[in-house]
Formats: structure tokens, sequence, C-alpha cells
């Protein structure tokens, strides 16, 4: 099964990568051994973040058409917030994007974030390295907006966009600690709003005392479609530093060795022991993680 699957995912098909994907997700036996025989393209993978309503699918979505237009390929994976009891997405796929679903050079994944913090998929690392390895040259990853936990997303991207609207001005200050710092390029899009030149020169003033390269600043107004172009422009001169792909490379590995020690534990699981141990006698949370050092697993449950 895998080696048919191998060679139709790195011919581009695009059914075997909706499969290759769930049989990741579901873990079947030798995903693995199928994940580990990948290559590993040029792809450029990027980030797309920052506060809701601040037009990230709408931005997407134009930046797949400069793609297109390039003649190129384009991948989308969307992340979307999950209902905290079922963990799935509440969002479903993105409307705005509709226009590519069935463009043979574009392909686009919703996902459930299912309850992650940093507003990813958890098997986020393993899905974009399967469309890569279809072939394509960009893969954009939307997240959720929930705020500074989502500096996840910068051990993923190659290039982080970090959106931000007019209304975010009064707010900078507070922003900067998290998802301030992720940035490769700051959007300020709906910039014919009033107070856009003002988060502008904010912007430009927080970053001056911190950092040694300039982070480029684009105004963009996406219902009108301007300001795109620059937009896509700063994103294929962007180059990482051999160092910044090494601490890309590191943070992935990171996050897939914590993953994998953490396999047979689950909410749900938890939820199980902490029930029962709270039948026995009365429950502390110290005490209860300390059964888990060393990677122990308590069988009696």
């Amino acid at each position: 099964m895998w080696q048919t699957l191998h060679s139709e995912l790195i011919s581009g098909n695009t059914k075997s990568i909706a499969r290759s994907i769930s049989l990741v997700e579901s873990e079947a036996d030798g995903f693995e051994d199928f994940l580990a025989s990948l290559p590993s393209p040029a792809t450029k993978i990027i980030g797309v973040t920052g506060p809701p309503g601040a037009g990230k699918s709408t931005l997407v979505d134009l930046l797949i058409g400069e793609v297109v237009k390039q003649e190129k390929k384009a991948a989308v994976i969307c992340v979307d917030p999950s209902s905290p009891f079922h963990l799935g997405a509440l969002l479903g796929d993105r409307i705005r994007m509709s226009q590519w679903y069935t463009h043979p050079d574009v392909f686009i994944r919703s996902l459930a974030s299912k309850g992650s913090m940093g507003g990813l998929h958890p098997k986020i690392i393993e899905i974009t390295s399967i469309v890569a390895a279809a072939g394509f040259d960009y893969i954009f990853i939307e997240t959720v907006g929930v705020g500074q936990s989502e500096v996840e997303i910068a051990g993923l991207a190659d290039i982080t966009l970090v959106v931000l609207m007019p209304e975010a001005g009064d707010d900078i200050q507070s922003m900067k600690a998290g998802l301030m710092e992720i940035a490769d390029i700051f959007v300020v899009n709906k910039s014919d709003r009033p107070g856009a030149d003002v988060l502008v020169k904010n912007l430009h003033q927080l970053l001056a005392p911190d950092h040694h390269t300039k982070i480029p600043v684009v105004k963009t107004i996406a219902l009108q479609k301007t300001g795109i172009e620059e937009l896509f422009q700063e994103i294929s001169k962007h180059k990482n530093h051999h160092s910044r792909r090494a601490w890309l490379l590191a943070a992935r590995a990171f996050h897939l060795i914590q993953q994998k020690r953490m396999q047979n534990i689950s909410m749900e699981k938890l939820e199980e022991m902490i029930v029962e141990e709270s039948k026995k006698n009365h429950f502390n949370l110290y005490s209860f993680i300390q059964k888990f050092d060393a990677g122990r697993e308590l069988r009696q449950y």
C-alpha cells in the first residue's frame, strides 16, 4: 500500500495527498517509515497568523493568485478552531478560496486544531511534509488566530506573516512579547481605514531598537486587491540564514520527539485516570503528574 501511495504522491496525484494525510493522521501501520521515505524539496512554507478579523483568509486567497500567475503550484493548509467537545473543525473549508478548489495547481485542506494552544494541528509538521513531497512550490499555513500562543507557527514556517489591522494600533505594545516577535513580514491589512499610518509608524518604532535587519511592513487592502503584488515580492525575495534554517529544523525535531513520547497519553486517558484516582483519596495534581516521570505509564488504570 505505502509503496504505491509513495509513487503516486511524488507524482503530485491529489487523491494520494488526501489519502496520505488521512493515514498519517490515523497513524496507520508503517506511517513512520512512509514519512522517512519522503523527499525534502525546497518548498517555501509560509505561516499566516494574526488576530481574528484581520483578513488572513482573503490575503491567502489573493496570494494563491500570485503564485498561479508565476506558473507555480500552491497548497493551503487552513487550521480551524476546534469544538472543545468533539475536536472537529468549527469553520470548515474557507468559502473565500472556493474558486481554487478545482484548480490543478492548487491544493487546499482544512484541519481542526484539536485543542492545540498554539493554533496548529498536532500533525501539522507531517502533513506539511506530505504536501511538500507532492511538488508544491509554496505552502501557506493559516492559523486560527488565537493571539500570543500562536507563536508555535514560527517553528514550522520558513516565513511568518503577521497580519494586523488598524484597530490593533492601541494594543500593539501588549502584543510585542509574543505575536510581534515572530514576524518575518508584517502586513497591515485594511490599510484604507483610519489609523493605518499610525500603526505602520508604531511598528517601525517598536522594531528599530531590537532588530539588526529590517523587517518589511507591507500595507494591503485585500478587498480591493491592493498591495498584494508587493507582499508577494517580499515573500519571494526572503531567504533564511543557515542558522535560522537549523533552528527551524530543531524546532520541528523537538515537536516530533515530544509528540512521540506522549503518544500513549491522551486527554481521555488522563480524565479516566483522574476519575479513578479521585475515588481513592484527595486528588493532588502535582502528585498525579509525578507518576509520569521518566516516561512511566500507569498500567493499573
